[in-house]
Parts: C-alpha cells; structure tokens; sequence
C-alpha cells in the first residue's frame, strides 16, 4: 500500500499563526444536534485501482489546506491546524467477494447507510473514501466520498471533484460546467424596465423586492415559532436526524428535461421542482389515500397539505463551480468553505389532468422567489444569530425550521461531457447529505446526458424510496408524452 504522505501546503494563517480558526458556520455544523455530513457516490465504468486513485489524490486533494489540516483548540478557538496525512487511514477498500452477493445494488445502499452509523475521527482531517470494486446495476465500481459539512458546502465538494477529474475526450482538459445565471438575469429584467418604463417602474421593481423580502423573512420567523407542515407519510418526527438513512438514486435522460426546458420556455431548475412536485403528489395520493379513498375526494384533501421544500441557494460571487485550485487560491475571488442561503419553497400538493401544470406551478413559484433576497437575507441573519448568540441558537433556529418543514431540495449542475475519475471513466456522481432534521432530502445531479436524481431517506419513515423513484421516473415519462404530443391515459 502507499506510504503516508504529509501535506504540501499548510493551512492560512490566523491569529499568532497558529492555524486558520473555524467559521461560526462550520462550528454549527458541529453542534451536537445538528451534526452534518456531505456524501458522494461515484460510479465508475471499469474496476477501481486503489493506488491509482491514491497518486491522483496526492496531486489534488492533499494540494489543499482543508484536506489536511485538524481540528485543534488553541488559545480559546478552534483551528483548521496542518497536519502530517497518512492516506491509508483515509482510504478504505473493504474485501468484497462477489459471488457471495446476491443483490449487487442493495449491498452498496447498505453499506453506505452503514458508514453514516460512525462519526469520522476528529483527530484527523475530515473525510474519508471508500472504494468498492463491486458491479452493480449503474457502474463496475462504486466510489464513496465522505467528509464533514464544516469543511465546505456542496458547491465545494463539486469543486473538489472537478479538480480531480478530466474530460475523457481529452485527458489533460478540465471538464466544462455550465454557469449558474439567475442572478444576471434579475439584473437584465431591472435594466430593461428601466429603459421600457423609466426610473419609476425600476422603483416599483425594488419596492416589490422588499416586499418579498419581507414576507419571506417572516414566513421564516413563523416557521421558527410555529409554522409546520401538514403532518403526511414523508415528514419526519423529532430525532429523526440521529437515524440511519438510505441512499438511493434513478438516472434518467437530461434530455427528456431539456424537452420540457424549452416546450416549457422554463430553466432545468423549473422543470426539476415541476417534477418533484408531481412525483410527491403522486406518492401521497398512494400512501395517505388506499382502497375506495384512493378515488373519493382525495385531490380536494391533498390541495389542503401544506408542504414545503428547504432549498439550498448557492450565494458564491462567481455563478458556476470552480476549480479547488482557484477557489483556494490567495487572490481568488471565490472562497472555500461553507457559503449557502435557504429557501422554503412551498409545493402545489394535487393531482393534475395535465401533468405540465405541475411545471407551470413551479415556475411561477420560483419566479417570485426569484424576486426577493430571502437567501441572502436568512445567511446573513444566521451569521448575525451566530455571532450575538452562539452556536447553540443558531442551531436551535435551523433546526426548527428544517424540523416543521418535509424535505430539503438541491439541484447541482455537472460536467457537461463524460468525464473520468483519475482515469476510471465515470458512470454516475450521486451526492447527498445528512444530519438534518427531516426523512426526506433530494439532489439533483447533471452529469453528461444523464440526470441524477439522489433521494437519502429515514427507512423507518419511508421504507419504500424505490416507489418514490419510480413515481419520479413516471412524473417525467408523462410529462415528456404530453409534450411530444402523446396521448396520456393517466393524471399525475
């Protein structure tokens, strides 16, 4: 095996030297209550080579502080302190005879759920991989990417992954990653009006930007207090950030969403919350309504669920995913770590004749999401709670709203082109997280041609993730019909 490998850069600087001190956001990350994990499955298309992968990392991941530093206290804070790295402790290669499994696919789900079950080791830097050379339905190999929330976010695990893969047209190319938009747009709709309308109409347009604001901020507050969503089979009690979870995920055609992207004249994220909207209604028009129910009033009752998405808002400076390098880079304009703002998203629970309604739905809500800085607004008061009050009421806060609210949305764009993982060509890229509040998250993950929809579940709540796939896999398949102009026997 390899040898042990100390660190090539050290970590920035804080006070005295003595390591860079940890965020107040990562600190919460840490709190007893609220301990989170990024995880990410990485198929890959031929048999995985340890050492391969072990040399690869040497020229990325351990490039970079964050990777291999610890957590140390020192002089009344905790540091990020660089740290001599020894990679056989980080990665892990389980022997797995083959033969002996039966169900390929459900040996993986079980395994990872059985990685959440151990904390990592504080006393070393915080992640961990896994690599499993087993066959399974997707991939020839399974890669398992673990490390700890108060090390980035999600964008920066995307980043981390970039930097270690290659085009697999071009093996020396960084893939390419398509640049996130929404805020320019914002930006080209004020300008406009301004030269349509003049300066009043661009005042109106900031006056109903904080309006918006405004109503958002306090629907959170609400939330915090007492605000909860309808109590359905997807919503899980208190605690039920401390069960293990299940991780499983569906591929299904990007192009099939770019149809609807432009039959729909929406964005991918539009057509993705239009989907997820239809797939929940019809997994609750199934789980809460059985037999002669199933058909006896039960749209006029799923349109009274209050159900509500905590979504994930990348507030990075710079739209797209950048390079680790660049992103850690001294004078880059993009930091690591953890840079996120949220959203409750509010679903449409019902059942439609025309299963694109769902989409229009979704594209109207997020519209006016679109049109206020709730995100930014909840990122700055949670560093505003952190810093007047703690780590323990910042967590309390986040807490109860994830906890009266069902799920937490994310949607990740990918590399555009097939790409390969120090060599091993890449099937798949499925991330999640966990310990949070709620039995249900979802990501979206672009990778290619292929979307990849990752659902972690709490088993004791949703013992039948495979049935939600399904329901999103036929959300797609009749919207994709209705418009191509196919006739549909079933509503969503």
């Amino acid at each position: 095996m390899a040898s042990s490998s100390s660190s090539s850069s050290s970590s920035s600087s804080g006070e005295g030297g003595g390591g860079e001190p940890m965020s107040p956001v990562s600190r919460l990350f840490h709190s007893p209550k609220f301990n989170c994990y990024v995880m990410a499955v990485i198929g890959c298309k031929t048999s995985v080579n340890p050492q391969v992968i072990k040399e690869g990392l040497r020229e990325t991941i351990l490039k970079h502080p964050r990777f291999t530093s610890n957590l140390v206290k020192k002089r009344g804070k905790i540091r990020w302190t660089s740290t001599t790295i020894d990679l056989d402790s980080h990665i892990i290669v389980p022997e797995i005879n083959s033969s002996e499994i039966e169900f390929s696919d459900r040996f993986v789900e079980d395994y990872i759920s059985n990685c959440t079950k151990t904390p990592l080791d504080i006393t070393k830097p915080l992640w961990e991989l896994h690599l499993l050379n087993i066959k399974t339905s997707d991939a020839d190999s399974v890669g398992v990417l673990r490390m700890h929330h108060s090390m980035g976010d999600c964008v920066s695990l995307m980043s981390l992954l970039i930097a270690s893969t290659r085009k697999s047209s071009d093996p020396n190319a960084l893939p390419t990653v398509p640049a996130a938009t929404t805020k320019e747009e914002e930006k080209q709709k004020r300008g406009f009006l301004m030269m349509l309308f003049g300066p009043l109409m661009a005042l109106w347009w900031d006056l109903v930007l904080m309006w918006h604001t405004f109503v958002d901020l306090m629907m959170f507050v609400l939330t915090v207090l007492f605000l909860k969503d309808t109590w359905t089979s997807l919503k899980g009690a208190p605690g039920v950030e401390l069960n293990t979870k299940r991780y499983v995920h569906r591929i299904v055609s990007m192009d099939d969403i770019k149809l609807l992207k432009k039959e729909m004249n929406s964005t991918v994220n539009d057509v993705l919350l239009g989907i997820t909207q239809a797939a929940i209604s019809r997994y609750l028009n199934r789980q809460e309504f059985v037999g002669a129910n199933a058909k006896k009033g039960s749209s006029s009752v799923l349109k009274k669920i209050r159900l509500r998405s905590a979504i994930l808002v990348n507030l990075r400076p710079i739209g797209g995913i950048q390079n680790v390098a660049d992103m850690m880079a001294e004078k880059s304009k993009v930091r690591w770590g953890n840079l996120i703002g949220y959203i409750m998203l509010p679903f449409s629970i019902a059942t439609q004749q025309d299963p694109l309604e769902h989409i229009r739905q979704a594209k109207a809500t997020i519209d006016r999401k679109k049109h206020s800085l709730e995100a930014v607004s909840t990122y700055a008061c949670a560093k505003l709670v952190l810093s007047l009050f703690g780590v323990k009421v910042a967590a309390f806060i986040i807490r109860r709203v994830l906890l009266n609210t069902t799920l937490v949305f994310s949607n990740m764009p990918g590399p555009v082109e097939e790409v390969s993982f120090y060599g091993h060509p890449v099937a798949y890229i499925a991330p999640s997280v966990y310990g949070h509040p709620q039995a249900l998250t979802m990501h979206f993950q672009s990778y290619a041609n292929k979307m990849i929809i990752s659902l972690s579940v709490d088993p004791s709540v949703i013992p039948d993730p495979y049935l939600l796939c399904d329901d999103f896999e036929e959300s797609l398949k009749l919207m994709r019909d209705v418009a191509q102009k196919k006739p549909v026997e079933d509503a969503v």
